[in-house]
Protein backbone atom coordinates (compact mmCIF):
# COMPACT_ATOMS: atom_id res chain seq x y z
CA UNK A 1 0.00 0.00 0.00
CA UNK A 2 1.41 3.42 -1.46
CA UNK A 3 1.00 6.37 1.70
CA UNK A 4 1.93 9.80 1.66
CA UNK A 5 1.51 12.90 3.69
CA UNK A 6 -0.30 15.47 2.16
CA UNK A 7 0.75 18.92 2.31
CA UNK A 8 -1.78 19.70 4.99
CA UNK A 9 -0.56 16.89 7.18
CA UNK A 10 3.06 17.54 6.55
CA UNK A 11 1.86 21.28 7.27
CA UNK A 12 0.71 20.02 10.63
CA UNK A 13 3.72 17.98 11.82
CA UNK A 14 5.87 20.92 10.66
CA UNK A 15 4.43 23.32 13.19
CA UNK A 16 4.13 21.17 15.89
CA UNK A 17 7.49 20.66 15.47
CA UNK A 18 8.33 23.90 15.64
CA UNK A 19 6.26 24.54 18.27
CA UNK A 20 7.53 21.65 20.70
CA UNK A 21 11.35 23.05 19.58
CA UNK A 22 10.42 26.03 21.20
CA UNK A 23 8.93 24.46 24.12
CA UNK A 24 12.14 22.97 25.91
CA UNK A 25 10.99 20.17 26.61
CA UNK A 26 13.69 18.51 28.74
CA UNK A 27 12.94 21.28 31.16
CA UNK A 28 9.41 20.34 31.21
CA UNK A 29 10.27 16.60 32.20
CA UNK A 30 12.88 17.54 35.10
CA UNK A 31 10.18 20.15 36.53
CA UNK A 32 7.54 17.32 36.12
CA UNK A 33 10.00 14.76 37.72
CA UNK A 34 10.53 17.25 40.56
CA UNK A 35 6.97 17.36 41.47
CA UNK A 36 6.34 20.83 39.76
CA UNK A 37 3.83 19.98 36.94
CA UNK A 38 3.03 23.68 36.08
CA UNK A 39 5.88 23.90 33.04
CA UNK A 40 3.83 20.54 31.74
CA UNK A 41 0.01 22.27 31.89
CA UNK A 42 1.48 25.14 30.24
CA UNK A 43 3.06 22.86 27.15
CA UNK A 44 -0.52 20.54 27.59
CA UNK A 45 -2.44 23.54 26.90
CA UNK A 46 -0.76 24.60 24.15
CA UNK A 47 -1.26 20.81 22.16
CA UNK A 48 -4.23 21.63 23.09
CA UNK A 49 -4.51 24.77 21.32
CA UNK A 50 -2.73 22.90 17.96
CA UNK A 51 -5.59 20.42 18.06
CA UNK A 52 -3.51 17.64 19.30
CA UNK A 53 -6.45 16.03 21.43
CA UNK A 54 -9.36 17.19 19.43
CA UNK A 55 -8.00 14.92 16.86
CA UNK A 56 -9.50 11.65 18.29
CA UNK A 57 -12.82 13.22 19.16
CA UNK A 58 -15.91 13.97 16.39
CA UNK A 59 -16.86 17.35 15.56
CA UNK A 60 -20.45 16.72 17.29
CA UNK A 61 -18.28 17.35 20.77
CA UNK A 62 -16.68 19.89 19.88
CA UNK A 63 -13.46 17.99 17.96
CA UNK A 64 -12.25 17.46 14.67
CA UNK A 65 -12.25 13.74 14.14
CA UNK A 66 -12.08 11.21 14.62
CA UNK A 67 -9.11 11.47 12.23
CA UNK A 68 -6.33 8.40 13.28
CA UNK A 69 -4.22 9.48 10.45
CA UNK A 70 -3.45 13.15 11.98
CA UNK A 71 -3.54 11.62 15.25
CA UNK A 72 -0.21 9.27 14.34
CA UNK A 73 1.56 12.13 12.65
CA UNK A 74 1.19 14.86 15.73
CA UNK A 75 2.25 11.66 18.32
CA UNK A 76 4.89 10.96 15.92
CA UNK A 77 6.25 14.69 16.40
CA UNK A 78 5.19 14.12 20.49
CA UNK A 79 7.55 11.32 20.59
CA UNK A 80 9.96 13.04 18.80
CA UNK A 81 10.23 15.59 21.17
CA UNK A 82 9.62 13.25 24.20
CA UNK A 83 7.06 14.94 25.73
CA UNK A 84 5.64 14.08 29.20
CA UNK A 85 2.29 13.53 30.43
CA UNK A 86 -0.38 10.83 29.37
CA UNK A 87 -1.56 12.15 25.49
CA UNK A 88 -1.95 8.73 24.58
CA UNK A 89 -4.50 7.72 27.25
CA UNK A 90 -6.06 10.91 27.05
CA UNK A 91 -6.38 9.89 23.46
CA UNK A 92 -7.66 6.40 24.08
CA UNK A 93 -10.47 7.85 26.60
CA UNK A 94 -11.63 10.23 23.82
CA UNK A 95 -12.28 7.08 21.59
CA UNK A 96 -13.66 4.51 24.08
CA UNK A 97 -16.30 7.34 24.80
CA UNK A 98 -16.85 8.08 21.55
CA UNK A 99 -17.72 4.54 20.80
CA UNK A 100 -20.09 4.63 23.65
CA UNK A 101 -21.87 7.12 22.24
CA UNK A 102 -22.05 5.73 18.82
CA UNK A 103 -23.12 2.77 21.14
CA UNK A 104 -26.37 4.93 22.63
CA UNK A 105 -24.30 5.31 25.37
CA UNK A 106 -24.05 9.37 25.00
CA UNK A 107 -23.66 10.75 28.20
CA UNK A 108 -20.70 10.14 29.23
CA UNK A 109 -19.12 11.47 26.02
CA UNK A 110 -21.13 14.61 26.46
CA UNK A 111 -20.05 15.16 29.77
CA UNK A 112 -16.48 15.03 28.91
CA UNK A 113 -15.83 14.73 25.23
CA UNK A 114 -15.63 18.80 24.85
CA UNK A 115 -13.21 19.37 27.57
CA UNK A 116 -11.06 16.76 26.37
CA UNK A 117 -10.96 18.34 23.35
CA UNK A 118 -9.82 21.71 24.39
CA UNK A 119 -7.45 20.28 26.94
CA UNK A 120 -9.83 21.94 29.78
CA UNK A 121 -9.68 18.31 31.23
CA UNK A 122 -6.60 15.60 31.20
CA UNK A 123 -7.92 12.11 31.07
CA UNK A 124 -6.02 9.16 31.81
CA UNK A 125 -7.21 5.40 30.97
CA UNK A 126 -6.36 2.66 33.54
CA UNK A 127 -3.95 -0.07 31.67
CA UNK A 128 -4.86 -3.41 32.94
CA UNK A 129 -4.60 -2.02 37.06
CA UNK A 130 -2.67 0.81 36.85
CA UNK A 131 -3.19 4.28 34.71
CA UNK A 132 -0.49 6.44 33.70
CA UNK A 133 -0.05 9.92 35.50
CA UNK A 134 -3.04 9.53 37.03
CA UNK A 135 -1.45 12.46 39.62
CA UNK A 136 -1.99 14.68 36.69
CA UNK A 137 -5.33 13.93 35.26
CA UNK A 138 -8.26 15.47 35.90
CA UNK A 139 -10.43 12.17 35.14
CA UNK A 140 -9.46 9.15 35.50
CA UNK A 141 -11.41 5.95 33.92
CA UNK A 142 -10.59 2.37 34.87
CA UNK A 143 -12.49 -0.42 32.90
CA UNK A 144 -13.90 -3.34 35.11
CA UNK A 145 -15.36 -5.55 33.42
CA UNK A 146 -18.64 -4.73 31.38
CA UNK A 147 -18.26 -1.25 33.37
CA UNK A 148 -16.53 1.86 32.46
CA UNK A 149 -15.71 3.53 36.23
CA UNK A 150 -14.92 7.41 37.17
CA UNK A 151 -12.15 6.40 39.49
CA UNK A 152 -12.66 8.47 42.57
CA UNK A 153 -8.31 8.87 43.01
CA UNK A 154 -5.47 6.71 42.87
CA UNK A 155 -3.42 5.19 45.09
CA UNK A 156 0.68 6.35 45.79
CA UNK A 157 2.42 7.16 42.58
CA UNK A 158 5.02 4.73 41.21
CA UNK A 159 7.70 5.99 39.64
CA UNK A 160 8.88 4.81 36.11
CA UNK A 161 12.17 4.62 34.50
CA UNK A 162 10.58 7.47 32.92
CA UNK A 163 10.96 10.62 34.68
CA UNK A 164 8.36 12.44 32.64
CA UNK A 165 6.18 9.09 33.78
CA UNK A 166 4.29 7.82 37.26
CA UNK A 167 1.89 5.11 37.24
CA UNK A 168 -0.47 4.87 39.88
CA UNK A 169 -3.35 2.03 40.70
CA UNK A 170 -7.29 3.77 40.26
CA UNK A 171 -8.84 3.40 43.92
CA UNK A 172 -11.81 1.25 43.52
CA UNK A 173 -15.46 2.59 43.98
CA UNK A 174 -16.32 5.33 41.84
CA UNK A 175 -19.33 5.97 39.54
CA UNK A 176 -20.30 4.06 37.03
CA UNK A 177 -20.75 5.55 33.48
CA UNK A 178 -21.78 3.05 31.72
CA UNK A 179 -22.29 -1.17 31.65
CA UNK A 180 -22.81 -3.70 29.12
CA UNK A 181 -21.03 -5.43 25.94
CA UNK A 182 -20.70 -2.03 24.73
CA UNK A 183 -18.13 -1.30 27.14
CA UNK A 184 -16.24 -4.22 26.04
CA UNK A 185 -16.28 -3.15 22.43
CA UNK A 186 -15.23 0.49 23.30
CA UNK A 187 -12.46 -0.19 25.70
CA UNK A 188 -11.53 -2.77 22.45
CA UNK A 189 -10.95 0.35 20.53
CA UNK A 190 -9.30 2.76 23.05
CA UNK A 191 -7.13 0.08 23.45
CA UNK A 192 -5.96 0.08 19.78
CA UNK A 193 -6.14 4.28 19.45
CA UNK A 194 -3.71 4.13 22.60
CA UNK A 195 -1.60 1.31 20.65
CA UNK A 196 -1.11 3.47 17.76
CA UNK A 197 -0.61 6.84 19.64
CA UNK A 198 2.00 4.84 21.19
CA UNK A 199 3.70 3.53 18.32
CA UNK A 200 3.64 6.70 16.81
CA UNK A 201 5.64 8.30 19.55
CA UNK A 202 8.16 5.54 19.57
CA UNK A 203 8.48 6.15 16.22
CA UNK A 204 9.56 9.66 16.42
CA UNK A 205 11.54 9.02 19.88
CA UNK A 206 13.32 6.40 17.97
CA UNK A 207 14.00 9.07 15.30
CA UNK A 208 15.31 11.70 17.59
CA UNK A 209 17.59 9.24 19.46
CA UNK A 210 19.44 7.99 15.56
CA UNK A 211 19.47 11.74 14.42
CA UNK A 212 21.48 12.56 18.11
CA UNK A 213 23.47 9.76 17.93
CA UNK A 214 24.73 10.29 13.85
CA UNK A 215 25.70 13.84 14.88
CA UNK A 216 27.84 12.70 17.96
CA UNK A 217 29.61 10.27 16.39
CA UNK A 218 30.66 12.92 13.70
CA UNK A 219 32.13 14.94 16.43
CA UNK A 220 33.83 12.17 18.69
CA UNK A 221 36.99 10.86 17.78
CA UNK A 222 39.24 8.20 18.29
CA UNK A 223 42.48 7.46 16.72
CA UNK A 224 42.46 10.76 15.29
CA UNK A 225 39.45 10.05 13.41
CA UNK A 226 35.66 10.27 13.95
CA UNK A 227 34.15 7.55 15.37
CA UNK A 228 30.84 7.34 12.52
CA UNK A 229 33.89 6.94 10.05
CA UNK A 230 34.20 3.36 11.66
CA UNK A 231 32.64 0.64 9.68
CA UNK A 232 30.86 -1.17 12.47
CA UNK A 233 29.75 1.96 13.90
CA UNK A 234 27.79 2.54 10.53
CA UNK A 235 26.56 -0.82 10.14
CA UNK A 236 24.78 -0.40 14.07
CA UNK A 237 23.38 3.07 12.54
CA UNK A 238 22.42 1.62 9.42
CA UNK A 239 20.50 -1.08 11.48
CA UNK A 240 18.66 1.16 13.57
CA UNK A 241 17.53 3.27 10.58
CA UNK A 242 15.82 0.13 8.40
CA UNK A 243 14.51 -0.99 11.73
CA UNK A 244 12.13 2.61 11.89
CA UNK A 245 12.13 3.00 8.49
CA UNK A 246 10.25 -0.58 8.28
CA UNK A 247 8.40 0.72 11.11
CA UNK A 248 7.35 3.94 9.42
CA UNK A 249 5.02 2.07 6.53
CA UNK A 250 3.00 -0.19 9.11
CA UNK A 251 2.38 2.69 11.86
CA UNK A 252 0.85 4.46 8.63
CA UNK A 253 -1.22 1.40 7.60
CA UNK A 254 -2.47 0.92 11.07
CA UNK A 255 -3.78 4.00 11.24
CA UNK A 256 -5.75 3.88 7.99
CA UNK A 257 -7.39 0.34 8.83
CA UNK A 258 -7.22 0.63 12.90
CA UNK A 259 -7.46 -2.98 12.94
CA UNK A 260 -6.47 -4.90 15.44
CA UNK A 261 -3.42 -7.16 13.58
CA UNK A 262 -2.22 -3.79 11.91
CA UNK A 263 -2.54 -1.89 15.15
CA UNK A 264 -0.07 -4.54 16.51
CA UNK A 265 2.42 -5.38 14.17
CA UNK A 266 3.05 -1.44 13.73
CA UNK A 267 3.30 -1.23 17.80
CA UNK A 268 5.75 -4.32 17.67
CA UNK A 269 8.19 -2.66 15.41
CA UNK A 270 8.07 0.37 16.38
CA UNK A 271 8.58 -0.45 19.91
CA UNK A 272 11.69 -2.15 18.89
CA UNK A 273 12.89 -0.07 16.59
CA UNK A 274 13.02 2.68 19.46
CA UNK A 275 14.38 0.54 21.89
CA UNK A 276 17.39 -0.36 19.36
CA UNK A 277 17.60 3.19 18.64
CA UNK A 278 18.43 3.74 22.63
CA UNK A 279 20.79 0.85 23.10
CA UNK A 280 23.12 2.05 20.10
CA UNK A 281 22.30 5.39 21.34
CA UNK A 282 23.73 4.83 24.98
CA UNK A 283 26.26 2.45 23.04
CA UNK A 284 27.96 5.13 20.82
CA UNK A 285 27.64 7.96 23.11
CA UNK A 286 29.92 6.18 25.88
CA UNK A 287 30.21 7.26 29.61
CA UNK A 288 28.51 10.17 28.82
CA UNK A 289 25.42 8.55 27.62
CA UNK A 290 24.95 7.32 31.27
CA UNK A 291 24.68 10.94 32.63
CA UNK A 292 21.15 12.24 34.08
CA UNK A 293 22.46 15.76 33.16
CA UNK A 294 22.62 14.98 28.99
CA UNK A 295 19.42 15.98 27.59
CA UNK A 296 19.91 12.38 26.13
CA UNK A 297 18.93 10.24 28.76
CA UNK A 298 15.22 12.09 28.77
CA UNK A 299 14.95 10.14 25.90
CA UNK A 300 16.67 7.20 26.02
CA UNK A 301 14.56 6.50 29.37
CA UNK A 302 11.28 6.63 27.58
CA UNK A 303 12.51 3.69 25.14
CA UNK A 304 11.41 1.09 27.14
CA UNK A 305 8.38 2.20 28.88
CA UNK A 306 6.91 3.27 25.51
CA UNK A 307 7.94 -0.02 24.12
CA UNK A 308 5.48 -1.93 26.64
CA UNK A 309 2.93 0.55 27.12
CA UNK A 310 -0.74 -0.35 25.98
CA UNK A 311 1.09 -3.91 24.08
CA UNK A 312 4.38 -5.75 24.58
CA UNK A 313 6.30 -7.06 22.09
CA UNK A 314 5.16 -10.56 22.72
CA UNK A 315 1.27 -9.37 23.40
CA UNK A 316 0.96 -8.06 19.99
CA UNK A 317 3.32 -10.96 17.88
CA UNK A 318 0.36 -12.96 19.80
CA UNK A 319 -2.23 -10.81 18.44
CA UNK A 320 -1.07 -10.77 14.71
CA UNK A 321 -0.45 -14.21 14.95
CA UNK A 322 -3.81 -15.05 16.18
CA UNK A 323 -5.59 -12.77 13.17
CA UNK A 324 -3.61 -14.61 11.05
CA UNK A 325 -4.66 -18.45 12.34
Amino acid sequence: MAFLLTDEQRAFASSLDAMLAAADTPAVIRARAAGDAAPWRALWARLAEAGVFALAVPDAYEGVGPLPVETAVAFERLGRHAVPGPPAETVAAAALLTALAEAGAEAPAKRFLPDLASGAVVATLAAREYAADADLADVVLAVAGDRLVLAPGHEAVRASADPGRRLARPLPGGEVLAAGPAVTAAAARARRWAALATAAQCLGLGRALLERTVAYTKQRTQFGVAVGSFQAVQHRLADVLIGLEFARPLVHGAAVTLGEADVAAAKVAAGEAAYAAARAALQLHGAIGYTEELDLSLWLRKARPLRDAWGTPAECRAAVLAAEA
